[in-house]
């Protein structure tokens, strides 16, 4: 069976590896010219998703490319004596099981693990998708396709053309973000320097191997600001209004955003659907469940759902009206419990109030101090997230039979 995948970040590689294990024939298509290289932000691989980097051979290099911060320095906005944390306890204390990774690493990586066995089509887009599996793509010739998944990305173009337009599904949870990359000059090397606003936090950190550091910023608004993901001008100007004047340090950053080689923007959106699937079409990751970015865990989410959809659809020998549903009442529990932990943790990074912001300082440093029995315990009676990836499980699937042609 082919089986065709748009978007190759995360979720697409990593699906596309399963299946081709499972003996679908996989090509992914990618309107980027090459693999993606923009600058990005760190990501965290819990539990789940370590295990299935793990069984994909590929977790020495992930490891390899940790970020490796262990250090947090916070500021509270007005306060002039810092709080200094230990990351890797609080890590520890979160997840049994943890790595943090800049995310076009991680994406390198899973795309290496795949490129030799997988169709690539770089520089192209699905134009149209025919019930009957016809795909006509932006420039390349028409193609059919036994199935068809959308794993690309929050502002996913299969979801538009199946599901309609993004509108519909997505929720606005109350904050943006930004992420830049600008000169370590500093030396940063396995230090996140935080600075906490009232309804603003923005931090900066960087690691030996990636040789600049990254800016990610985090405001608040009362609705989605009305600016189109691709107006930059537009957005850096959001951000210099949101940000400028909160610490000197905060507006040397600020000034880099007129030379960044790389720079995303975005609203902290959910995405919320009764349904991934239509058809032989059906949605992975971020395309069909984002819980909202740099706030969610989307990309432990993202992997697991890519393997449980190869898996069930080899359990079901192909056949989609069977391993689509399958799919969904496996991930549906942890998605729901992944849009609630979103929100608590946007509630805690962004605070709306002065006892929040001191809150998130102390709280950081306590779990930091305290031996790792009292902070795993005080980290689960605080945060929905510690929770939600140490309960996740994933089956064990067996490879299949090569499926039906």
């Amino acid at each position: 069976m082919r089986v065709l995948v748009s978007g190759a970040s995360i979720a697409g590689p990593v699906l596309a590896y399963w299946l081709n294990r499972h003996g679908f024939d996989v090509t992914v298509v990618e309107r980027t010219p090459a693999p993606r290289r923009t600058g990005g932000h760190a990501v965290d691989l819990f539990r789940p998703a370590m295990t299935v980097s793990e069984q994909m051979g590929v977790l020495p290099r992930i490891e390899e490319r940790a970020t490796g911060t262990h250090r947090m320095t916070v500021r509270q906005e007005g306060v002039r004596r810092p709080v200094r944390a230990d990351l890797s306890k609080i890590f520890g204390a979160a997840s049994d099981r943890h790595v943090e990774v800049m995310r076009d690493d991680l994406s390198e990586i899973y795309y290496d693990a795949t490129r030799d066995d997988v169709e690539y089509v770089f520089d192209d887009s699905i134009a149209e998708i025919s019930p009957d599996g016809e795909v006509r793509f932006e420039n390349g010739a028409p193609r059919r396709f036994g199935l068809v998944v959308g794993a690309d990305g929050l502002h996913s173009t299969v979801r538009r053309l199946v599901f309609g337009d993004e509108s519909r599904f997505a929720t606005f949870i109350g904050a943006h973000l930004g992420v830049l990359s600008l000169p370590n000059v500093t030396g940063l090397d396995g230090e996140l320097l935080l600075h906490v606003g009232v309804g603003r936090t923005v931090g900066m950190y960087g690691a030996r191997h990636i040789g600049d550091a990254r800016a990610l910023f985090l405001f608040r608004s009362e609705r989605a600001l009305d600016v189109h993901h691709h107006d930059v001008p537009r957005q850096k100007e959001l951000l210099h209004s949101a940000f400028r004047g909160m610490h000197a340090e905060v507006d040397r950053w600020l000034d880099e955003l007129d030379s960044t080689p790389a720079f995303y923007f975005d609203s902290i959106t959910q995405i919320r659907m009764d349904t991934w699937s239509r058809g032989r079409v059906t949605l992975v990751g971020d395309a069909a469940h984002c819980p909202g970015p740099a706030v969610g865990g989307s990309t432990t989410l993202a992997v697991v759902g890519a393997y449980v959809l190869a898996g069930e659809l080899a359990r079901a020998d192909g056949d989609h009206t069977v391993a689509f549903p399958a799919y969904e009442r496996v991930m549906a529990e942890y998605v729901r419990a992944g849009r609630a932990s979103a929100l608590s943790a946007a509630k805690t990074l962004i605070p709306t109030s002065r006892l929040g912001v001191r809150g998130l300082a102390q709280g950081a440093r306590l779990i930091s101090v305290l031996p790792a029995g009292p902070a795993r315990a005080l980290l689960r009676l605080t945060t929905k997230s510690a929770r939600l990836y140490n309960s996740m499980t994933i089956d064990d699937y067996a490879p299949a039979r090569r499926p039906q042609r």
